[in-house]
Order: structure tokens, then sequence, then C-alpha cells
């Protein structure tokens, strides 16, 4: 079953967003949806949050400063950002509203065990947009396994013409339970494996950029044997040992399995795609199967490198995707850039590393307001990407 929203916005133009670290969940969003809204009434508003302050009281403030027609949206992250900062355990309210903008939602439920479907059923929000720029956000559940499947889903009813643009919710980095949110004055409901699709149409352009700054190293892999997210194969050797063999590191490494996550971390897989690189994330490795486990697919047949990455490049990369949205934007000024930022790249970069990275954002927007998360896996699909990636920063600016 899937539920709706709509509005259409009246009104000069805006964008902001809100940041609070306080530790009541009721002060610290009425402290962040004040700082967004500045008494302006929005469109749309987005929620994102430490897994911490998922209750009721978190979105009192906002409601109360909402329109009857607002949309409110959102889900737990693993860092968020916005109001200039990054940080976790915090809250981030991002919102726009004004002339030209129209918001349509829908809520597909139980997404695992048919994860196709919820992706087109949370695409049927863009039934009926007509506005000159349309794209769809999706927000989803971050631990319902094969997303990819949610994002074909989504495809089949958006079409090739419709950006796709968005991220997988986040608890963390526990890998336990994530959290959506979705409701408006009246109310808001905090779900779980669910999807949230957000039809948004406008009057001016919008700006999709996407870049992870990882390179190729060693030779050529090609996957010859693959289920979802489990490599099995690499040209016909169990996989987990192609890839212990090219870090040059034995089976202990599987003893602790943290300690391989992290290894694992820094030599991501890169997919090679006319567009570019797709990168997916080892989460883990199965001794039994000899198999390496990703969060999405890694189909049989492709072309795959272990990538390697600097500092430097993560954080170039960071600037690199903020400003390929606002020159996607042909021109026009930008109103403001939403984010989604890879989780696991917080944990490549360090804490002080995602502050740069923050540094390096605004640098590129030139005081331009963003607001976003740190995600479980994010989406973009454009200039023919097929829409899932890891390790990758992804954008929308708003014209």
């Amino acid at each position: 079953m899937s539920t709706g929203m709509s509005h259409v916005s009246s009104s000069e133009r805006w964008f902001g967003t809100g940041h609070s670290t306080l530790t009541d969940p009721a002060a610290a969003g009425a402290e962040a949806a004040t700082a967004a809204l500045a008494g302006r009434v929005p469109a749309i508003a987005f929620v994102f949050c430490s897994v911490g302050y998922h209750v009721p009281e978190l979105f009192g403030a906002l409601r109360e400063q909402a329109g009857a027609d607002t949309v409110i949206v959102g889900c737990t992250t693993s860092g968020q950002l916005g109001g200039g900062r990054v940080s976790r355990d915090s809250v981030v309210v991002t919102a726009w509203g004004g002339d030209g903008f129209t918001v349509r939602t829908t809520v597909a439920r139980s997404a695992p065990g048919r994860l196709r479907e919820a992706g087109a059923e949370a695409a049927s929000s863009l039934a009926g947009l007509a506005d000159e720029h349309r794209a769809l956000l999706l927000i989803g559940d971050g631990l319902t396994g094969t997303t990819h499947e949610i994002v074909r889903g989504a495809f089949s009813v958006a079409g090739a013409a419709v950006p796709l643009i968005g991220g997988w919710s986040g608890d963390d980095l526990r890998y336990v339970r994530t959290y959506q949110f979705h409701g408006g004055r009246d109310g808001v409901e905090i779900l779980s494996g669910a999807v949230i699709g957000i039809a948004l149409g406008s009057d001016r352009p919008l700006g999709v950029g996407m870049a992870h700054g990882w390179h190729k190293t060693g030779d050529a892999l090609v996957v010859t044997s693959s289920r979802d997210g489990h490599v099995l194969e690499f040209d016909g050797e169990p996989a987990l040992d192609v890839f212990l063999r090219r870090l040059g590191v034995d089976e202990s490494a599987l003893d602790d399995p943290a300690g391989f996550r992290e290894l694992a971390f820094h030599h991501p897989l890169g997919l090679s795609r006319r567009s570019g690189d797709d990168i997916r994330v080892i989460h883990d490795g199965d001794r039994v199967e000899r198999s390496l486990i990703c969060l999405a697919d890694v189909p049989l047949g492709a072309l795959a490198w272990l990538m390697a990455g600097d500092h430097e490049s993560l954080l170039d990369s960071a600037g690199e995707a903020a400003g390929q949205a606002v020159e996607a934007l042909g021109g026009a000024p930008a109103l403001g850039v939403l984010v989604f930022d890879c989780a696991a790249r917080w944990l490549k970069l360090g804490a002080a590393g995602v502050q740069e990275e923050n540094v390096e954002i605004g640098k590129r927007l030139d005081g331009v307001p963003y607001g976003g998360f740190y995600t479980n896996g994010e989406i973009a699909r454009f200039r023919g990407a097929l829409g899932m990636h890891h390790f990758t920063l992804v954008t929308l600016a708003l014209g």
C-alpha cells in the first residue's frame, strides 16, 4: 500500500538549511527547523538525523511552522551536513519553497521481499507531473539488501528522461535498523523498510552532479560468477582468494571482521560503465563460498578493478560533484543544493577529513546554501549511469 502527498508552492523562491547538536530531540528539531525556515512556509522539508533522534517530538516545531500542504520527509543517517557544518549525533533540516515548485510523494511500505515493485510504486509519485523540469528523489531503508532492484523498479516507471537522485538511510554504521520519515503538518510517520518517492517539478532548471575520486589499480578482473551483491568468482577463481592475493594479505585478515571491513573500505571495486566507473563497497568476505559481499549488485560479466583513492582525490571529488550540479543549470543561478554523501567516505577520510570535504563543497558553491546526509548508498541515474553507487557524492542543484 502507498500513501501520497502533494504541494504546489507560491511566493518568492528560497532554500534554507539548519543544524543542531542539542541532545533533546524536540529542542534539536526546533533549532534546526527555525534556522532552515526562518519564518517561511516550505513546499518540502527534509529531516536528516542520527538514529537516536527518531521520535515524534523531533518534528513538533517543524510541523508548527509548516503549511497545510508542506511535505516532510527524511531519514536516520550516518552523519549530517547542513548550515556549513558536518557532524554525527545531530539534526539537519533542509527546506525550500516559493514560486514554481511542485512536490508529490508516494510511500512504498514493506519493501523487503518486493524491492523492484517498491521502486516502481515510489516512482508513481511522478504521475501527472507536468512541470518543465522534473526529477525523482528516492529515500529508502539502507538495510534492505539489494537496493539496486529498487532503482531498477523506479527507472521502469520514470524512464530515461527523468533523473533519479537520492540515498539510503543509515543508523550510524551500526547496521541494525534504519528509519524513514514521511508526513506533514498533521503528523509524521516514522517508518522502517520503506521507500519514499519524491517527485520534484520546477519551472527552472535542476542540475545533478556525481563524483567519487577513485582510480583503477592493477589489471582488470572479469566477474565470472555472481549472485546479487555476492561476487563469487573473478576470472574463474574464487573472488575472496583473488582479493586477498591482490592485497598481499592472508586468510587471517578475516579473523577480525571490523578490521577486514576497514581494509576492504580502502579497496572498493570499480565497475566499468560507459559513463565512468561505478563504485561498490566490499562489506565482508564469506569464507565458505569464498565470495566478496558488496552492498549492491555486481553483475555477471562485468569488468572490474580494485580501486584506490588518496585524501586529496576524494576531497577534489566533493568540489567536482557540487560544481557539476551547478554547471548543469546552464548558467541559471543556484538556489540551493541537496547533498547525498557516502558514509564509507567518512570512514576513508576520517573525522577531520570530512570537515575538509565540507570546506571544499562550500568553496565550490561560493555561498549557495546546501544540506544533506551521509548515506548507506547513493542514487544517481543521468547520462546513462545505471543508478546505484557507493563511495560517491551525489548532488542536486535547484535553479
